[in-house]
């Protein structure tokens, strides 16, 4: 939150700004980018950028990423499309973007959509738009409250069980996304855990552990039926465990209406 206020404050500050470039490690780096993707109000970029090799490695690619980040930050075509992963050569949308290699350069992918462009020794180059709402389009104000109220993730698999969901309802949390299998299957018991935790008032975002694809937001489910709070399930559309977790945390900082939390699945 510190950060996205800091890039905002620069930004209403300093009107020839024309991008800002943040550095970051490249194991939660797609989480702080799309943060910042949902934060950062105003048209101007912000480019998340990291090397996957030590500096002390031979073939540290550090040096040439960012260059290519301030690249693509000073670019006019950056404009109004929020917060940007640059690295390898290649420019991704911080909404889709995932790491998919634990040592390779090319780890980061945008899985089904692609890449939104590339940056070439002559040229930034951009090849699509992202149509989702971000930036100057948020509704999210990091100004308008003081902390993130807690969200957890958990997963489907085989045997999974049920008391792991309530304790994270017992420790307080408001949100609980589920990693759930292909398009929104259970394991287990697990289906009592979610009735309990909605009964308890937690938000239940179902998500997919698959990489890709989309929770329909119509879709009902045997789970939670039996709570008199079935509405606060809400689909994650096509947005990853990670991305779901964010997104949830933003929203119920804002409301805690189910109506308006499923829109905001939808928009974002």
């Amino acid at each position: 939150m510190q950060l996205s206020r800091r890039i905002n404050q620069l930004y209403r500050d300093d009107a020839n700004l024309a991008g800002v470039v943040v550095t970051s490690g490249t194991d939660t780096l797609e989480e702080t980018a799309y943060f910042l993707h949902l934060t950062v109000r105003d048209p101007r970029p912000v480019v998340v950028v990291g090397a996957m090799r030590n500096p002390s490695t031979l073939g540290y690619e550090g040096a040439a990423n960012l260059l290519q980040a301030f690249r693509v930050a000073a670019h006019p075509e950056s404009r109004n499309k929020g917060a940007l992963v640059a690295m390898n050569d290649e420019i991704n949308s911080a909404r889709e973007v995932t790491k998919t290699n634990t040592v390779r350069l090319q780890t980061f992918e945008t899985r089904g959509y692609g890449i939104m462009g590339v940056v070439d020794q002559d040229r930034v180059v951009y090849y699509r738009d992202t149509l989702k709402r971000h930036s100057t389009d948020s509704e999210f104000d990091v100004f308008a409250f003081e902390e993130l109220p807690r969200v957890d993730i958990l997963m489907v698999y085989q045997g999974a069980t049920a008391d792991l969901i309530q304790a994270t309802a017992n420790a307080g949390a408001r949100g609980v996304v589920m990693a759930t299998a292909g398009a929104g299957a259970l394991s287990g018991n697990q289906r009592e855990g979610i009735s309990a935790v909605l009964d308890q008032g937690v938000f239940v975002v179902t998500s997919s552990r698959t990489g890709g694809g989309r929770i329909r937001s119509g879709a009902r489910r045997a789970y939670g039926e039996a709570s008199a709070n079935a509405s606060l399930r809400i689909a994650a559309e096509d947005l990853a465990p990670l991305k779901a977790r964010i997104l949830l945390m933003l929203a119920l900082s804002t409301t805690e209406d189910p109506v308006e939390i499923q829109r905001m699945f939808q928009e974002y």
